[in-house]
């Protein structure tokens, strides 16, 4: 299993790292193209659908993205629909995990398989613009999720249940600890601080999130990374309660030790918008 994890991340970062830093978007914006498009048929099969509807969900994602970058939305700036789509995930993540595993096969599956599709659409707009807005932008927001993630990990492994008597969410997800939270929101804190730091060091010509949120005031970044960093545990929480729901480990195996693309980017669906709305009204 270790060996497929390790051999699975280096081609993922021979692919993705090229596509990143190459001068232009155009590579980055394909290649997470196609992860939006597995992650739709993905979607499709958690959800009861045979292998053709699968399919056509998957197609429709990369339609759907595919249109918007051809009608300029990358280029464009979108506060209505990054308001919208960050209000969705609010409202609905809050409504979804109240309700818990039972009540996700209670919403109509019609329901289910556009609100995913359109998720997966905005998420696409998302990191897509945020990689037009420049590198040193979208790794902020990529770098946010994925320290809140390891510091999660870590912290619930060391302190987990020492400070609260419950879980976080045991119905969905029973290895998670409130304590894996509280230390990924510290991981996430102090990763902002050094950034601004950086950022003012070198000058940068393309400002992070962190710092878009500290020249407005000091107040705004930590309030606005803790935010961040509970939305995108609220991410992966709704992905597991699907899972759950649907009786199934991982979202496919499409990427061998690591599950699924949904897997790998559950937590970054409700975290990208919401950034971009913080970033840019």
């Amino acid at each position: 299993m270790l060996k497929q994890r390790i051999i699975t991340a280096v081609v993922l970062l021979a692919i993705l790292l090229p596509a990143l830093f190459y001068p232009s978007y155009v590579p980055f914006a394909v290649v997470m193209l196609v992860m939006i498009g597995a992650a739709a048929w993905e979607w499709g099969r958690l959800n009861g659908c045979g292998p053709r509807l699968s399919i056509f969900l998957g197609i429709e994602a990369v339609a759907l993205c595919g249109l918007s970058w051809w009608l300029g939305l990358l280029e464009q700036r979108l506060p209505l629909v990054w308001i919208v789509a960050g209000g969705a995930w609010v409202l609905c993540g809050g409504l979804l995990l109240r309700a818990g595993v039972a009540g996700w096969p209670a919403v109509p599956r019609p329901v289910r398989l556009v609100g995913g599709l359109l998720a997966l659409w905005v998420a696409w707009l998302a990191v897509a613009q945020a990689r037009v807005v420049g590198i040193n932008f979208l790794l902020s927001l990529l770098v946010l999720v994925w320290v809140a993630d390891v510091f999660a990990y870590f912290a619930g492994r060391a302190f987990g249940l020492r400070f609260t008597r419950g879980k976080l969410a045991p119905s969905i997800s029973p290895g998670k600890s409130w304590e894996g939270v509280w230390g990924g929101v510290i991981g996430v804190l102090v990763l902002a601080l050094a950034w601004v730091w950086a950022d003012d060091a070198s000058r940068a010509e393309v400002s992070s999130l962190y710092t878009r949120l500290a020249e407005r005031g000091w107040w705004q970044l930590p309030l606005g990374v803790v935010f961040l960093s509970m939305m995108s545990v609220v991410g992966d929480l709704i992905e597991s309660l699907v899972k759950r729901s649907a009786g199934a480990k991982d979202s496919s195996n499409l990427l061998p030790g690591h599950g699924g693309v949904l897997d790998r980017v559950d937590a970054l669906l409700p975290t990208l918008p919401l950034a971009m709305m913080l970033a840019f009204l």
